[in-house]
């Protein structure tokens, strides 16, 4: 009989805990091998959890085309008097920016006319056994490297193939600008993804989205990468952080957005669960 707590050892496989975040969702009471949610969420609770997500402002990095956010007061429609706690008894913000701001999400429709908008993304590509492949140990050399196929398969030589269905994020370490150097974040070119890479992944691996540091997928005058992952009905997730905290593999990832009807990209929170 399998043994519920084995799902949880250390190096248990990204599957198996995936199947265990699945069992949480799931409309039974029960798994096919009897395991209750309750059981299930009381072992997930106990797993560090890493933000993979930034926090945004009104000086939040952003592409020069699309501009600055802007936070104010949300006011009254009819005397222009901001609502406040004392007169009130609440206060809210109005937001006005940008979808792609800050971590995002980038539905298919965002580059294709027929693709499908973010409110109809599934909900089981949100939870996903997730990889981090790291190519910082290459950026000494190459500051600007785009990940080669060669990099992925050397990848998988120290940590196995990459699984069906994983969301790829590329580690670049780009994060740690966002806040203490801004301008540099933004930078161009940048390091990013091959659209041999992206491809190959796809393709060869069959993995379901995939993620990054930087504001775009890649440097070429085209976007030929982030046209080509979009353009064949993936979704991406721009602008994530702390992929340094997150092993290579083993961990799966969470990501949520609002469910804006047609909408073509929006801010995202997503998180690791640790093995």
């Amino acid at each position: 009989m399998f043994v519920f707590s084995r799902l949880f050892e250390k190096k248990a496989p990204a599957r198996h805990l995936l199947a265990v975040l699945l069992a949480l969702g799931a409309a039974a009471a029960h798994a096919a091998d009897g395991m209750s949610l309750a059981e299930a969420y009381k072992v997930i609770s106990t797993r560090k959890l890493v933000d993979l997500s930034q926090s945004i402002s009104p000086s939040t990095p952003v592409w020069q085309g699309f501009g600055q956010a802007s936070f104010t007061t949300a006011s009254d429609p009819k005397t222009y008097r901001p609502y406040s706690l004392e007169q009130d008894g609440f206060r809210t913000t109005y937001y006005s920016m940008v979808g792609q701001y800050g971590t995002h999400v980038d539905p298919p429709a965002h580059f294709h006319a027929k693709g499908i908008t973010m409110d109809r993304i599934p909900l089981k590509e949100m939870i996903l056994p997730l990889v981090v492949i790291d190519i910082t140990p290459l950026l000494a050399k190459d500051p600007n490297h785009a990940l080669t196929v060669q990099d992925i398969q050397a990848w998988e030589k120290k940590n196995g193939r990459v699984p069906a269905g994983a969301f790829a994020a590329l580690r670049t370490d780009m994060s740690k600008d966002w806040s203490t150097n801004p301008e540099r974040f933004k930078r161009h070119p940048f390091p990013a993804w091959s659209l041999a890479a992206v491809k190959f992944l796809f393709e060869q691996r069959n993995i379901t989205a995939i993620g990054h540091e930087s504001m775009d997928t890649d440097t070429t005058p085209t976007m030929e990468s982030q046209k080509w992952v979009l353009e064949q009905g993936h979704y991406q997730i721009e602008v994530m952080a702390h992929l340094d905290e997150v092993p290579p593999t083993g961990a799966l990832i969470v990501v949520s957005w609002p469910k804006v009807e047609n909408g073509f990209g929006f801010p995202a929170r997503a998180f690791a669960i640790l093995p």
